[in-house]
């Protein structure tokens, strides 16, 4: 196991009209081994105004939820401005712009996907998903979404299921967290 690294897998993200929620599975894997079923890689930041989850090698994504933190606090909570500084401050230094891994990042206002390349996006049907299981998770629920009664934190529940039954670095042990 030379030079691996732990990773994090399946983010998914719902905003509607009234609502944001972020899930994310509990599995860890260092190479093809599980080594976590319960990981938490959706939290709450800033005064719990801000839900984000990652997706990659842990540690890197433990780092820039710090860096936004960062910028959170310097931007004033204004997670728009926090998120553009930190993607072009990931994309432009040293010694960031080597990680691995990728952010959602949400309040209740806005929903962004953040990476190294220096993008933040902002999803046009607010949905977004990142990690291993992300393309499973997104399809399933643009299909609830558009198909069902369902409500939005049902509707990413049946999404991470049918994630963690096709992606075998996806488990069924799952992190909800809502802002309303």
């Amino acid at each position: 196991m030379d030079n691996q690294q732990f990773h994090g897998t399946t983010i998914l993200a719902i905003k509607t009209g009234d609502m944001v929620v972020v899930a994310g599975d509990g599995q860890v894997t260092l190479g093809n081994v599980v080594t976590k079923h319960k990981a938490r890689k959706v939290r709450r930041i800033y005064h719990d105004r801000i839900i984000t989850g990652f997706a990659g090698a842990t540690a890197d994504a433990l780092t820039l939820a710090e860096k936004l933190e960062e910028k959170l606090d310097q931007y004033s909570g204004s997670l728009t401005r926090a998120c553009v500084e930190l993607a072009r401050e990931w994309r432009t230094d040293k010694y960031l712009r080597r990680l691995e891994a990728m952010m959602i990042a949400a309040d209740k206002e806005n929903l962004y996907l953040l990476s190294g390349n220096g993008d933040v996006i902002e999803p046009d049907e607010g949905i977004i998903s990142i990690g291993s299981g992300s393309t499973a998770a997104q399809a399933a629920a643009v299909a609830l979404i558009e198909n069902t009664d369902l409500s939005p934190v049902q509707i990413v529940e049946k999404s991470m299921k049918i994630a963690a039954d096709i992606c075998i670095y996806t488990n069924h042990h799952v992190t909800i967290e809502t802002i309303e």
